[in-house]
Parts: C-alpha cells; sequence; structure tokens
C-alpha cells in the first residue's frame, strides 16, 4: 500500500483570514489524499518532515512567501503560496484556487518556475571575510539612513573597478524583485524566468549613471567609501545590517533555487497589467 504524500503547510494562525483560508487548504489536502502538517512562519522544519514532505504549501501575503521561500530553498521541494495578503503578487493561488487545483498541485509533477536567487556578504576592515552569505529572492538595497546625506559607493562588476555614485543608495535585484522595489525606483521591469540581476541607483547625483541588468555571473562588489550613522544593507526588506565606510557588499549568485507552483492559465505579464496596472493611461471621458 502505497502511503499517503505529507505536504508541509506554512500559517500564523493569528492572522486576519488564516484560519479560514487555512481550513480551506486543509480540506483540498485531505480530499487529494495527502496529510498536512502545519507549521508557523521561521517554525524549524524537523528534519524527517523535510526528507518526508513532497510539496511545501504556504499561506500569506507577498512578505510571508517572499521570507519562507528564501529559508525554505534548500529543501528543493515545490512551493505553492496561497494568498490572504493585499498584493498576492507571488503566490499562485487563492483559497479556491487551491483547492480547484489541489489534485494536480500536490501531484507527482505539479506545474513550476524557477526563479534564481542572490546573496550577499558584508565584509568590514579587520575581519577575515568570513562571514556568513545571506541569500535573498527579491532585493538587496544600500540605502543612505540617518542623517540622510549623500552616501559614495563604488560599484565593481565582475571584480572589475567600476563607476563611483553618490546618492541615497543602490537596488541589486533579481529578475523576481525587479517588479517590487527595482521598479518603484524607476529600474526595469525583467521576466522571473530570465537568468539576470538588475542594479539600480537611488536618487543618483548624475543623469549619467542609469539602471542596468547584468548576467548573474556579473554580479557586484559594492564598495561604501562614505557613509551615515544609519546606513544599512535591507535584504528582501526583512534583514538588516549596518554599513560603515570602509566595508565591502558582495554579491554573488545563490546555488539554491525556489520552485514556486503557479497556475497555468496566469502569465506574468498580464498579472503585471492586472496587478501592477502597468501603462495604465489617463481616465478619458469617452472611454
Amino acid at each position: 500500500m502505497t502511503s499517503a504524500r505529507k505536504v508541509l503547510v506554512i500559517a500564523n494562525r493569528k492572522r486576519d483570514r488564516v484560519p479560514s483560508t487555512l481550513a480551506r487548504v486543509e480540506s483540498a489536502i485531505e480530499n487529494a489524499g495527502a496529510v498536512s502538517t502545519i507549521l508557523r512562519p521561521k517554525d524549524e522544519v524537523p528534519a524527517e518532515l523535510a526528507a518526508a514532505c513532497s510539496t511545501i504549501v504556504v499561506l500569506g501575503g507577498d512578505g510571508t512567501i517572499l521570507a519562507e521561500a528564501r529559508r525554505l530553498a534548500p529543501l528543493d521541494r515545490p512551493i505553492a503560496g496561497v494568498n490572504v495578503g493585499r498584493l498576492g503578487f507571488l503566490a499562485g493561488f487563492d483559497a479556491e484556487g487551491f483547492a480547484a487545483a489541489a489534485g494536480e498541485i500536490l501531484g507527482d509533477d505539479p506545474p513550476t518556475v524557477e526563479r534564481m536567487m542572490l546573496e550577499v556578504r558584508v565584509e568590514s576592515p579587520g575581519e577575515d571575510g568570513s562571514g556568513d552569505w545571506i541569500p535573498f529572492l527579491n532585493d538587496g538595497v544600500i540605502t543612505a539612513g540617518e542623517p540622510f546625506r549623500m552616501i559614495e559607493l563604488r560599484v565593481d562588476l565582475a571584480d572589475r573597478p567600476g563607476p563611483t555614485l553618490s546618492g541615497d543608495g543602490l537596488i541589486v535585484s533579481t529578475p523576481t524583485g525587479s517588479t517590487a522595489y527595482n521598479a518603484s525606483a524607476g529600474g526595469p521591469i525583467v521576466h522571473p524566468g530570465c537568468e539576470a540581476l538588475v542594479i539600480t541607483p537611488l536618487a543618483v547625483h548624475s543623469l549619467a549613471f542609469r539602471p542596468v541588468v547584468a548576467r548573474p555571473d556579473e554580479a557586484p562588489t559594492v564598495h561604501v567609501l562614505r557613509a551615515n550613522g544609519g546606513t544599512t544593507l535591507v535584504i528582501d526588506g526583512q534583514k538588516t545590517r549596518r554599513l560603515a565606510a570602509g566595508d565591502t557588499v558582495r554579491f554573488r549568485r545563490s546555488e539554491h533555487r525556489v520552485r514556486l507552483v503557479h497556475d497555468e492559465a496566469t502569465d506574468f505579464w498580464q498579472t503585471v497589467v492586472h496587478k501592477m496596472r502597468w501603462a495604465t493611461g489617463p481616465t478619458y471621458r469617452d472611454r
């Protein structure tokens, strides 16, 4: 007799809308002949469960899905996001959509898309340079911080000397993160299936320093030449590390990838149009 598939569900029961969505998701998992184990966000996943689970289901908004996808990527399991937040850009399903597609989502070959990740490490003078590499799925942002004077950064690409910028900082984003802070700062939207990274300056004091798209093997090394007391590296909008003049911020491609289960009826560009209102024009009286 074949044992039932094991599904890891990440859900914060105290969050609004989660209990009702979780009940629908649990019922769908049971109806699909699988068994679920529910953990809270950031709970340690027991080794036995990590080895046995075939699919991970994450209930939450984009922030929860982002954090859990980044944390659980090393398990190399399909991750299905169920939106209980506002935008739900990373989530492939709502509760009813998950229930309707549960058999396929939890099956042998669910429809997935792979998302590349980057990682970052800070090296400070006097350290041995062996600090941890921290992975991210969206972006690593160097931001000026208080007292909000311009900072100065030198951006080297592929270990070759690059330009120096004075401004409010810099965004290094993955294609997945190109629709987040990067887009708000005027950077290009890159299809998440591309193998690339985006470097976008923040309020740079130059008309000539434009956002660029580079290969993953050209990940930048950023030298902090001048900083403020509050200058900070912000990772995926969730992790922070203070920076000082003399620090070096190294980026590189991560060996891990995130496998997101997606609804085959949806398209990335249509999602950009409908959820981000891409190219929405004026409201004309005759339309």
